[in-house]
């Protein structure tokens, strides 16, 4: 049998929202060297609020990457992943609130993650992509324009209208330190998955990040997002992440992962109802990836919830090992 963790490589994993927290569940069993560079640019929810109060950087993202690479206890998890459900407090998480305190302590976001980090015993490295404060304009299709990252997508459904194209307010945003090496020397870089113009694109338009992404000789993996999300994503296929993704910023895409299980009748139509609908891979699509040289690697990387939609993180590191293993021309084996 061959053993997946002598290989250990290198992986930088870059996103937000709870597609990367997701991938980084699974992705820990493979690699001991893991670097998540997360979008700074949210404005909602109780990260929003931590924002506009105290003028610290959202939390929710990083606090999700941290608990998802940590090594504690099952209750220690639960207490961090608490929302209070009442007062002034309600809605905003227990491990947001740890985090404004830690940044408070150490007197920047920047030490704070590193010391909550060790804390939390996490296996690899947590990073916000930039400590520079940052928002997202948005242009849509009819030429219109919107600012804030929570704000989006709820601007194109209200006047019923596609993004076009994101900016980050301001645009010469520096990345943290070390995040440029950490891509350089990476041997995996995975793109996604998460929302594609809030959470995965801006972050290739932080500085030098995807000059970058570029120079590495790194095997570059996007993980094609599971369902279309609304206001954001609608009626788009494969091709079209892919290519809004090199308009932002270059073509940087080795390979793309997309899942090919379908979804139960009552799961598909629940979706549907709120307007999103399951992505596959159509001819028109492989057509595109064989022309960009993309490899496409599909296959079930379904969670088996009943209930909701996501990836299985297990599955879907597999997926991104098998890949890595296959395209170095490693030999596995079997007894």
């Amino acid at each position: 049998m061959f053993n997946y963790r002598s290989l250990n490589p290198k992986i930088v994993a870059i996103g937000g929202g709870t597609g990367l927290s997701t991938l980084l569940k699974g992705i820990k069993n493979y690699s001991s060297e893991i670097t998540a560079l997360v979008t700074m640019a949210d404005d909602g929810g109780g990260s929003g609020v931590l924002r506009r109060s105290v003028g610290m950087l959202p939390p929710g993202d990083v606090r999700n990457c941290l608990l998802a690479l940590s090594d504690i206890e099952p209750e220690m998890n639960t207490l961090l992943s608490h929302r209070f459900e009442k007062g002034e407090l309600k809605g905003q998480s227990f491990g947001n609130l740890f985090l404004l305190a830690m940044n408070e302590i150490y007197g920047s976001f920047e030490e704070a993650v590193k010391m909550a980090s060790s804390i939390l015993r996490v296996k690899g490295t947590v990073m916000p992509i930039t400590v520079n404060d940052v928002n997202i304009e948005a242009t849509y299709d009819d030429k219109s324009k919107a600012f804030g990252e929570s704000i989006l997508p709820a601007e194109a459904i209200k006047d019923n209208k596609k993004i076009k194209r994101v900016e980050l307010c301001p645009k010469d945003v520096e990345p943290i330190d070390g995040a440029l090496d950490a891509i350089m020397k990476a041997d995996i870089i995975l793109i996604g998955p998460g929302s594609l113009y809030t959470s995965v694109i801006p972050n290739l338009l932080v500085k030098g990040v995807k000059e970058a992404i570029l120079s590495s000789s790194a095997k570059k993996i996007y993980v094609q997002n599971v369902m279309t999300q609304h206001g954001e994503t609608d009626e788009m296929s494969i091709k079209d992440h892919i290519e809004a993704i090199y308009e932002h910023s270059a073509k940087l895409i080795d390979a793309v992962i997309i899942n090919n299980k379908i979804l139960s009748e009552e799961l598909k139509q629940k979706y549907l109802d709120e307007c999103q609908e399951q992505i596959f891979l159509t001819d028109d699509d492989k057509k595109f990836l064989d022309e960009e040289r993309v490899d496409y690697i599909e296959g079930d990387c379904l969670d088996d919830d009943e209930d909701y939609v996501r990836h299985d993180s297990d599955k879907l590191a597999r997926m991104i090992i098998d890949y890595y293993i296959k395209t170095r021309r490693v030999k596995t084996y079997e007894k």
